[in-house]
């Protein structure tokens, strides 16, 4: 590519599209002023891991010297001479000025302009990442933050993305099983999405604060790294599949659906379906079935992500147990698939660290794990209300106090249910409040949908 054409474009258009909208808003702002405020963001985010190539200081000079003098001839050593770009980083951690005034007047107006800077704002943080051959992890972090910090600012007024999202949800499956499922030939594969909109999904999950800061680094690398490939510049590739750990109801399989719709968003794979299975799904009794097994629920995986479950019990076993056949054949299809298959093996902390090492080529192929921690009370008690706000139910105070007691009387340790067991109380609370609500001769609305302290199983004896 010419020198320019990555970040001379864009820039264009974000001077283009928001002058109009900021003029109407203040007559005194120009187009060289919506310019400097594209260059702000430009170098906060060359200056992100602080090292100012030549690269992306020759695209700057020309992507900005149309409006600024200085740039015009300049050369990137003089640039960085001139310590220009210095302590640029800064700028991102505060809201623009002139998105401030975008969001007040959507605010005020019910109108968008703020969404519109939002998205050619990014675009250019992410297109300065792309100028490294890889990007470095400060630029990452960065890129969320400041994400984080525009998203935070049009939620608190109530301005909303040009997409639907479904209801908020609770971050687990709340104990749905992992059977082995095999997608149906004629199924359709999953409709492609925009990436802000899972990662808006993603942000609604109860808790799980270090998982979604993981997601959405492994989100802001891989679009980076699309950028790239979209303008013919290499690419530093690297293993996508993750290791998962953690107790049972921790969201693992939720955060998996959504990373297969994330793969899919950014062309990573081409499907984005999500298969998920267990032991069960690839081990065999007899010799010879495992591998044909295996082939099989990979084959349905193909062009999406493979989901297994307590994987590390593939590794367990004697010498007449074909679990390792099991591994040996997926570590094989995973090369053979490695340009249309991403795999997650979830399971306990240490139990995966023996999984891991049951086979040479299983560590090389999963260099990335994520932890999901056990939920605290009060993420426990947000889930059961999100529960009962997708049910219809509604709980009364002294209900959710009873919830809550409940919740702290249960002994923590390894195995501890999380979501389950808040799928499993909600369950007993709803047959429970049935039999309450069934000797009404008419019932009134409000009490067919009230959840009260009595519906509450009562706490183990033991307490």
């Amino acid at each position: 590519m010419r020198l320019g054409e990555t970040l001379g474009p864009p820039v264009r258009r974000f001077v283009d599209d928001l002058t109009p909208a900021l003029a109407r808003l203040s007559p005194r702002i120009t187009e060289r002023d919506v310019a400097v405020e594209a260059f702000d963001i430009v170098a906060s985010f060359v200056d992100a891991d602080s090292r100012h190539t030549d690269d992306e200081l020759s695209e700057v000079i020309v992507a900005f010297a149309p409006w600024l003098d200085h740039l015009v001839g300049a050369s990137p050593a003089q640039v960085r001479d001139s310590g220009m770009l210095d302590g640029k980083r800064a700028w991102k951690y505060q809201l623009p000025s002139m998105f401030e005034v975008l969001v007040a007047a959507d605010r005020r107006n019910g109108t968008r302009d703020s969404w519109r800077y939002y998205e050619a704002a990014m675009l250019l943080a992410h297109l300065v990442c792309s100028l490294d051959d890889h990007p470095a992890a400060e630029e990452l972090r960065d890129l969320d933050a400041f994400r984080s910090l525009l998203l935070g600012a049009m939620r608190d007024v109530g301005v909303t993305p040009p997409f639907t999202r479904g209801p908020s949800r609770s971050g687990t499956d709340g104990g749905a099983g992992t059977a082995p499922l095999q997608v149906p030939e004629a199924a359709e594969p999953p409709e492609k999405e925009p990436v802000e909109e899972v990662l808006a999904e993603l942000e609604e999950l109860v808790g799980l604060a270090g998982v979604k800061g993981e997601v959405k680094l492994v989100a802001n690398l891989l679009q980076v790294q699309r950028l790239r490939r979209q303008r013919g510049l290499p690419v530093v590739e690297g293993s996508r599949h993750l290791v998962f750990t953690g107790n049972p109801g921790t969201g693992k399989t939720t955060v998996a659906r959504l990373l297969a719709r994330i793969y899919h968003a950014l062309d990573v794979v081409p499907k984005g379906q999500l298969v998920e299975t267990d032991r069960s799904g690839l081990v065999a009794g007899y010799v010879g079935q495992t591998a044909i097994k295996v082939r099989e629920v990979v084959t349905s995986a193909i062009g999406g992500v493979l989901l297994i479950d307590e994987a590390y019990a593939l590794a367990r076993g004697d010498g007449r147990d074909f679990g390792q056949e099991a591994i040996d054949t997926l570590v094989k299809l995973m090369e053979d698939h490695r340009d249309d298959l991403v795999v997650i093996a979830a399971g306990y902390l240490d139990e995966m660290a023996d999984f891991v090492d049951s086979n040479p080529g299983l560590r090389s192929r999963f260099p990335k794990t994520i932890e999901f921690p056990d939920y605290t009370d009060d993420e426990l008690v947000a889930i059961f209300c999100s529960m009962c706000e997708t049910s219809h139910y509604t709980p009364t105070d002294d209900a959710v106090a009873s919830v809550r007691a409940w919740f702290e009387a249960q002994p923590r340790g390894k195995g501890f249910g999380n979501g389950r067991l808040v799928r499993n109380l909600f369950e007993d609370a709803v047959a429970r409040q049935a039999s309450r609500v069934v000797a009404i001769d008419t019932p009134t609305d409000e009490q067919l949908v009230a959840l009260e302290r009595d519906d509450v199983p009562p706490l183990p004896a033991s307490t």
